[in-house]
Order: C-alpha cells, then sequence, then structure tokens
C-alpha cells in the first residue's frame, strides 16, 4: 500500500513539474512573439515616413513606393508567426528595391532626413533579428518540451502544440542600409 502511495506522489509531482515546465515555456515564447511584433510594428511605423521622403525626391517611382506600401499593409495584416514571416519577407525586399532606387539620387542620400530614417531603419533591423533569435530559442525550448518524453505526455493531455518558427525565406535579407560618405576635404 505504501509502494504504491509513493508511486502516485511521485506521478504526481512529476505531472506538475511537465506541466509548470510546459506552461514557463508557452509563457517565454509568447513574451518572445510579443518581443518580434513590437519591433515590426516600429519598423512599420517608420515606413510611411521613409516612403514620403523618398517620393519627394524621386515622384516618379510609384510603383516602388506602392509596393512598399502594399507590403507593409500585408504585415499589418498577418497575424500568424508563418503568415508575418511571409509578410516580413515581402517588406524587407519592398525596403531594398526603395534603398536601391535612393541611390540613384545624390540629394536624397544626403538629405539629413533620410539619413536618419536610413539610420532607425538599420537600428530597427538589428533588434528585428535579435527579437526573432529570442522567440526562436523560446520556441526551440516549447517544442522540445511538447514533443519529448516524459513531458510530451502531459503537452498531449493539454493538447499542445509544437509553434512555427519565424523565419526568414530566402532573399529576406536585411535590406541595405548605406551612409553617403562625406566629401573630401580640400587640403
Amino acid at each position: 500500500m505504501g509502494v504504491i502511495l509513493g508511486v502516485i506522489v511521485l506521478a504526481t509531482l512529476w505531472a506538475v513539474f511537465a506541466y509548470n515546465g510546459l506552461i514557463r515555456a508557452s509563457l517565454q515564447a509568447d513574451e518572445a512573439w510579443s518581443t518580434v511584433a513590437i519591433q515590426l510594428k516600429r519598423r512599420a511605423a517608420l515606413v510611411p515616413n521613409l516612403v514620403e521622403t523618398v517620393a519627394g525626391y524621386a515622384a516618379h517611382e510609384r510603383d516602388t513606393l506602392a509596393e512598399v506600401a502594399r507590403a507593409r499593409a500585408g504585415l499589418q495584416d498577418a497575424a500568424e508567426p508563418a503568415a508575418v514571416a511571409a509578410a516580413n519577407t515581402e517588406l524587407v525586399r519592398a525596403l531594398g528595391r526603395l534603398m536601391a532606387v535612393a541611390e540613384a539620387y545624390p540629394d536624397l542620400k544626403a538629405s539629413g532626413q533620410f539619413q536618419s530614417l536610413q539610420g532607425g531603419l538599420a537600428d530597427l533591423e538589428a533588434k528585428i533579428a535579435f527579437a526573432r533569435q529570442f522567440y526562436n530559442r523560446a520556441v526551440l525550448d516549447l517544442n522540445s518540451r511538447v514533443a519529448t518524453l516524459p513531458s510530451s505526455i502531459v503537452a498531449t493531455a493539454l493538447r499542445m502544440k509544437e509553434r512555427p518558427f519565424f523565419e526568414l525565406d530566402e532573399g529576406g535579407e536585411t535590406p541595405r542600409v548605406a551612409f553617403p560618405r562625406p566629401p573630401a576635404r580640400a587640403a
């Protein structure tokens, strides 16, 4: 009788620890996703100013400007990590094309406002990359717990599923942000 009671107590303790570990990992993944979403929203808020600045110098580049606006809207409409990743890739590509357009306009590249926006974009891209890594680490921890014994037994009982990673598609590179070189000084 004492052995059976001991096994029941140990099984209950194990289930509680497994449950708490799964919940903790799930909450960490939620927090990490929130960090990604915040950084993506900050970048999305910067995009209209960047588009307006470029439009002031390159108004005839309407297709590129419209593409950036569409990609931004697509990112704002996406909710699930896979949809956000796809929309993010489109926005990154569109921003890359916008930066390529900016390369053709020396006055635009020299503009203080454009340089400030470029710097803000570069900073946000770095923060997004860090947040994405943080999220993917949290998801890896959660998915490992959901998929491996013995915690997978509790995960199945809780109907917990593995979560998708936030991955960039091929070509989903960070937009190239280049600052103009100061003019050479006459000696």
